[in-house]
């Protein structure tokens, strides 16, 4: 079987044509800005998973404040700590409710501080004293 009869054509250095180093450079910028929209994209979901896991905590904290009408001080350390493991920085709980409250009385749970050490977000979360 002839090489040249197949789909596949054997060509000899003198048969190929000239390319266009434009068609090359296109396709490598094409791949540089995939790389970076796609570097970029990974770090904005990486942002938004850490508020998510702030949301959550501020969730389960603010449960815990139901059933005793306030943050007391070894939940507020606890929720620090858990805080700096998630990578915020800046933490303040300015807003939060942590002196006793009668029974139907609402509450509030504020977290602020900055999520990579640049991105400034702040949780406020509002409930009613159950305890």
């Amino acid at each position: 079987m002839n090489l040249r009869q197949g789909s596949w054509v054997a060509r000899t250095r003198e048969e190929w044509q000239e390319g266009n180093i434009g068609d090359l450079l296109s396709v490598l910028l094409c791949i540089l800005a995939m790389t970076i929209v796609m570097t970029t994209f990974l770090s904005l979901v990486q942002l938004v998973n850490q508020k998510t896991m702030v949301s959550q905590l501020a969730r389960n904290y603010v449960l815990r404040m139901e059933t005793v009408g306030y943050l007391k001080a070894e939940d507020e350390a606890a929720l620090r700590q858990e805080l700096e493991d998630y990578g915020i920085t800046e933490i303040s709980l300015e807003g939060t409710t942590r002196n006793p409250v009668t029974y139907g009385a609402e509450i509030t749970l504020c977290i602020a501080g900055k999520i990579g050490g640049e991105h400034a977000f702040e949780e406020k979360r509002v409930s009613t004293a159950k305890h």
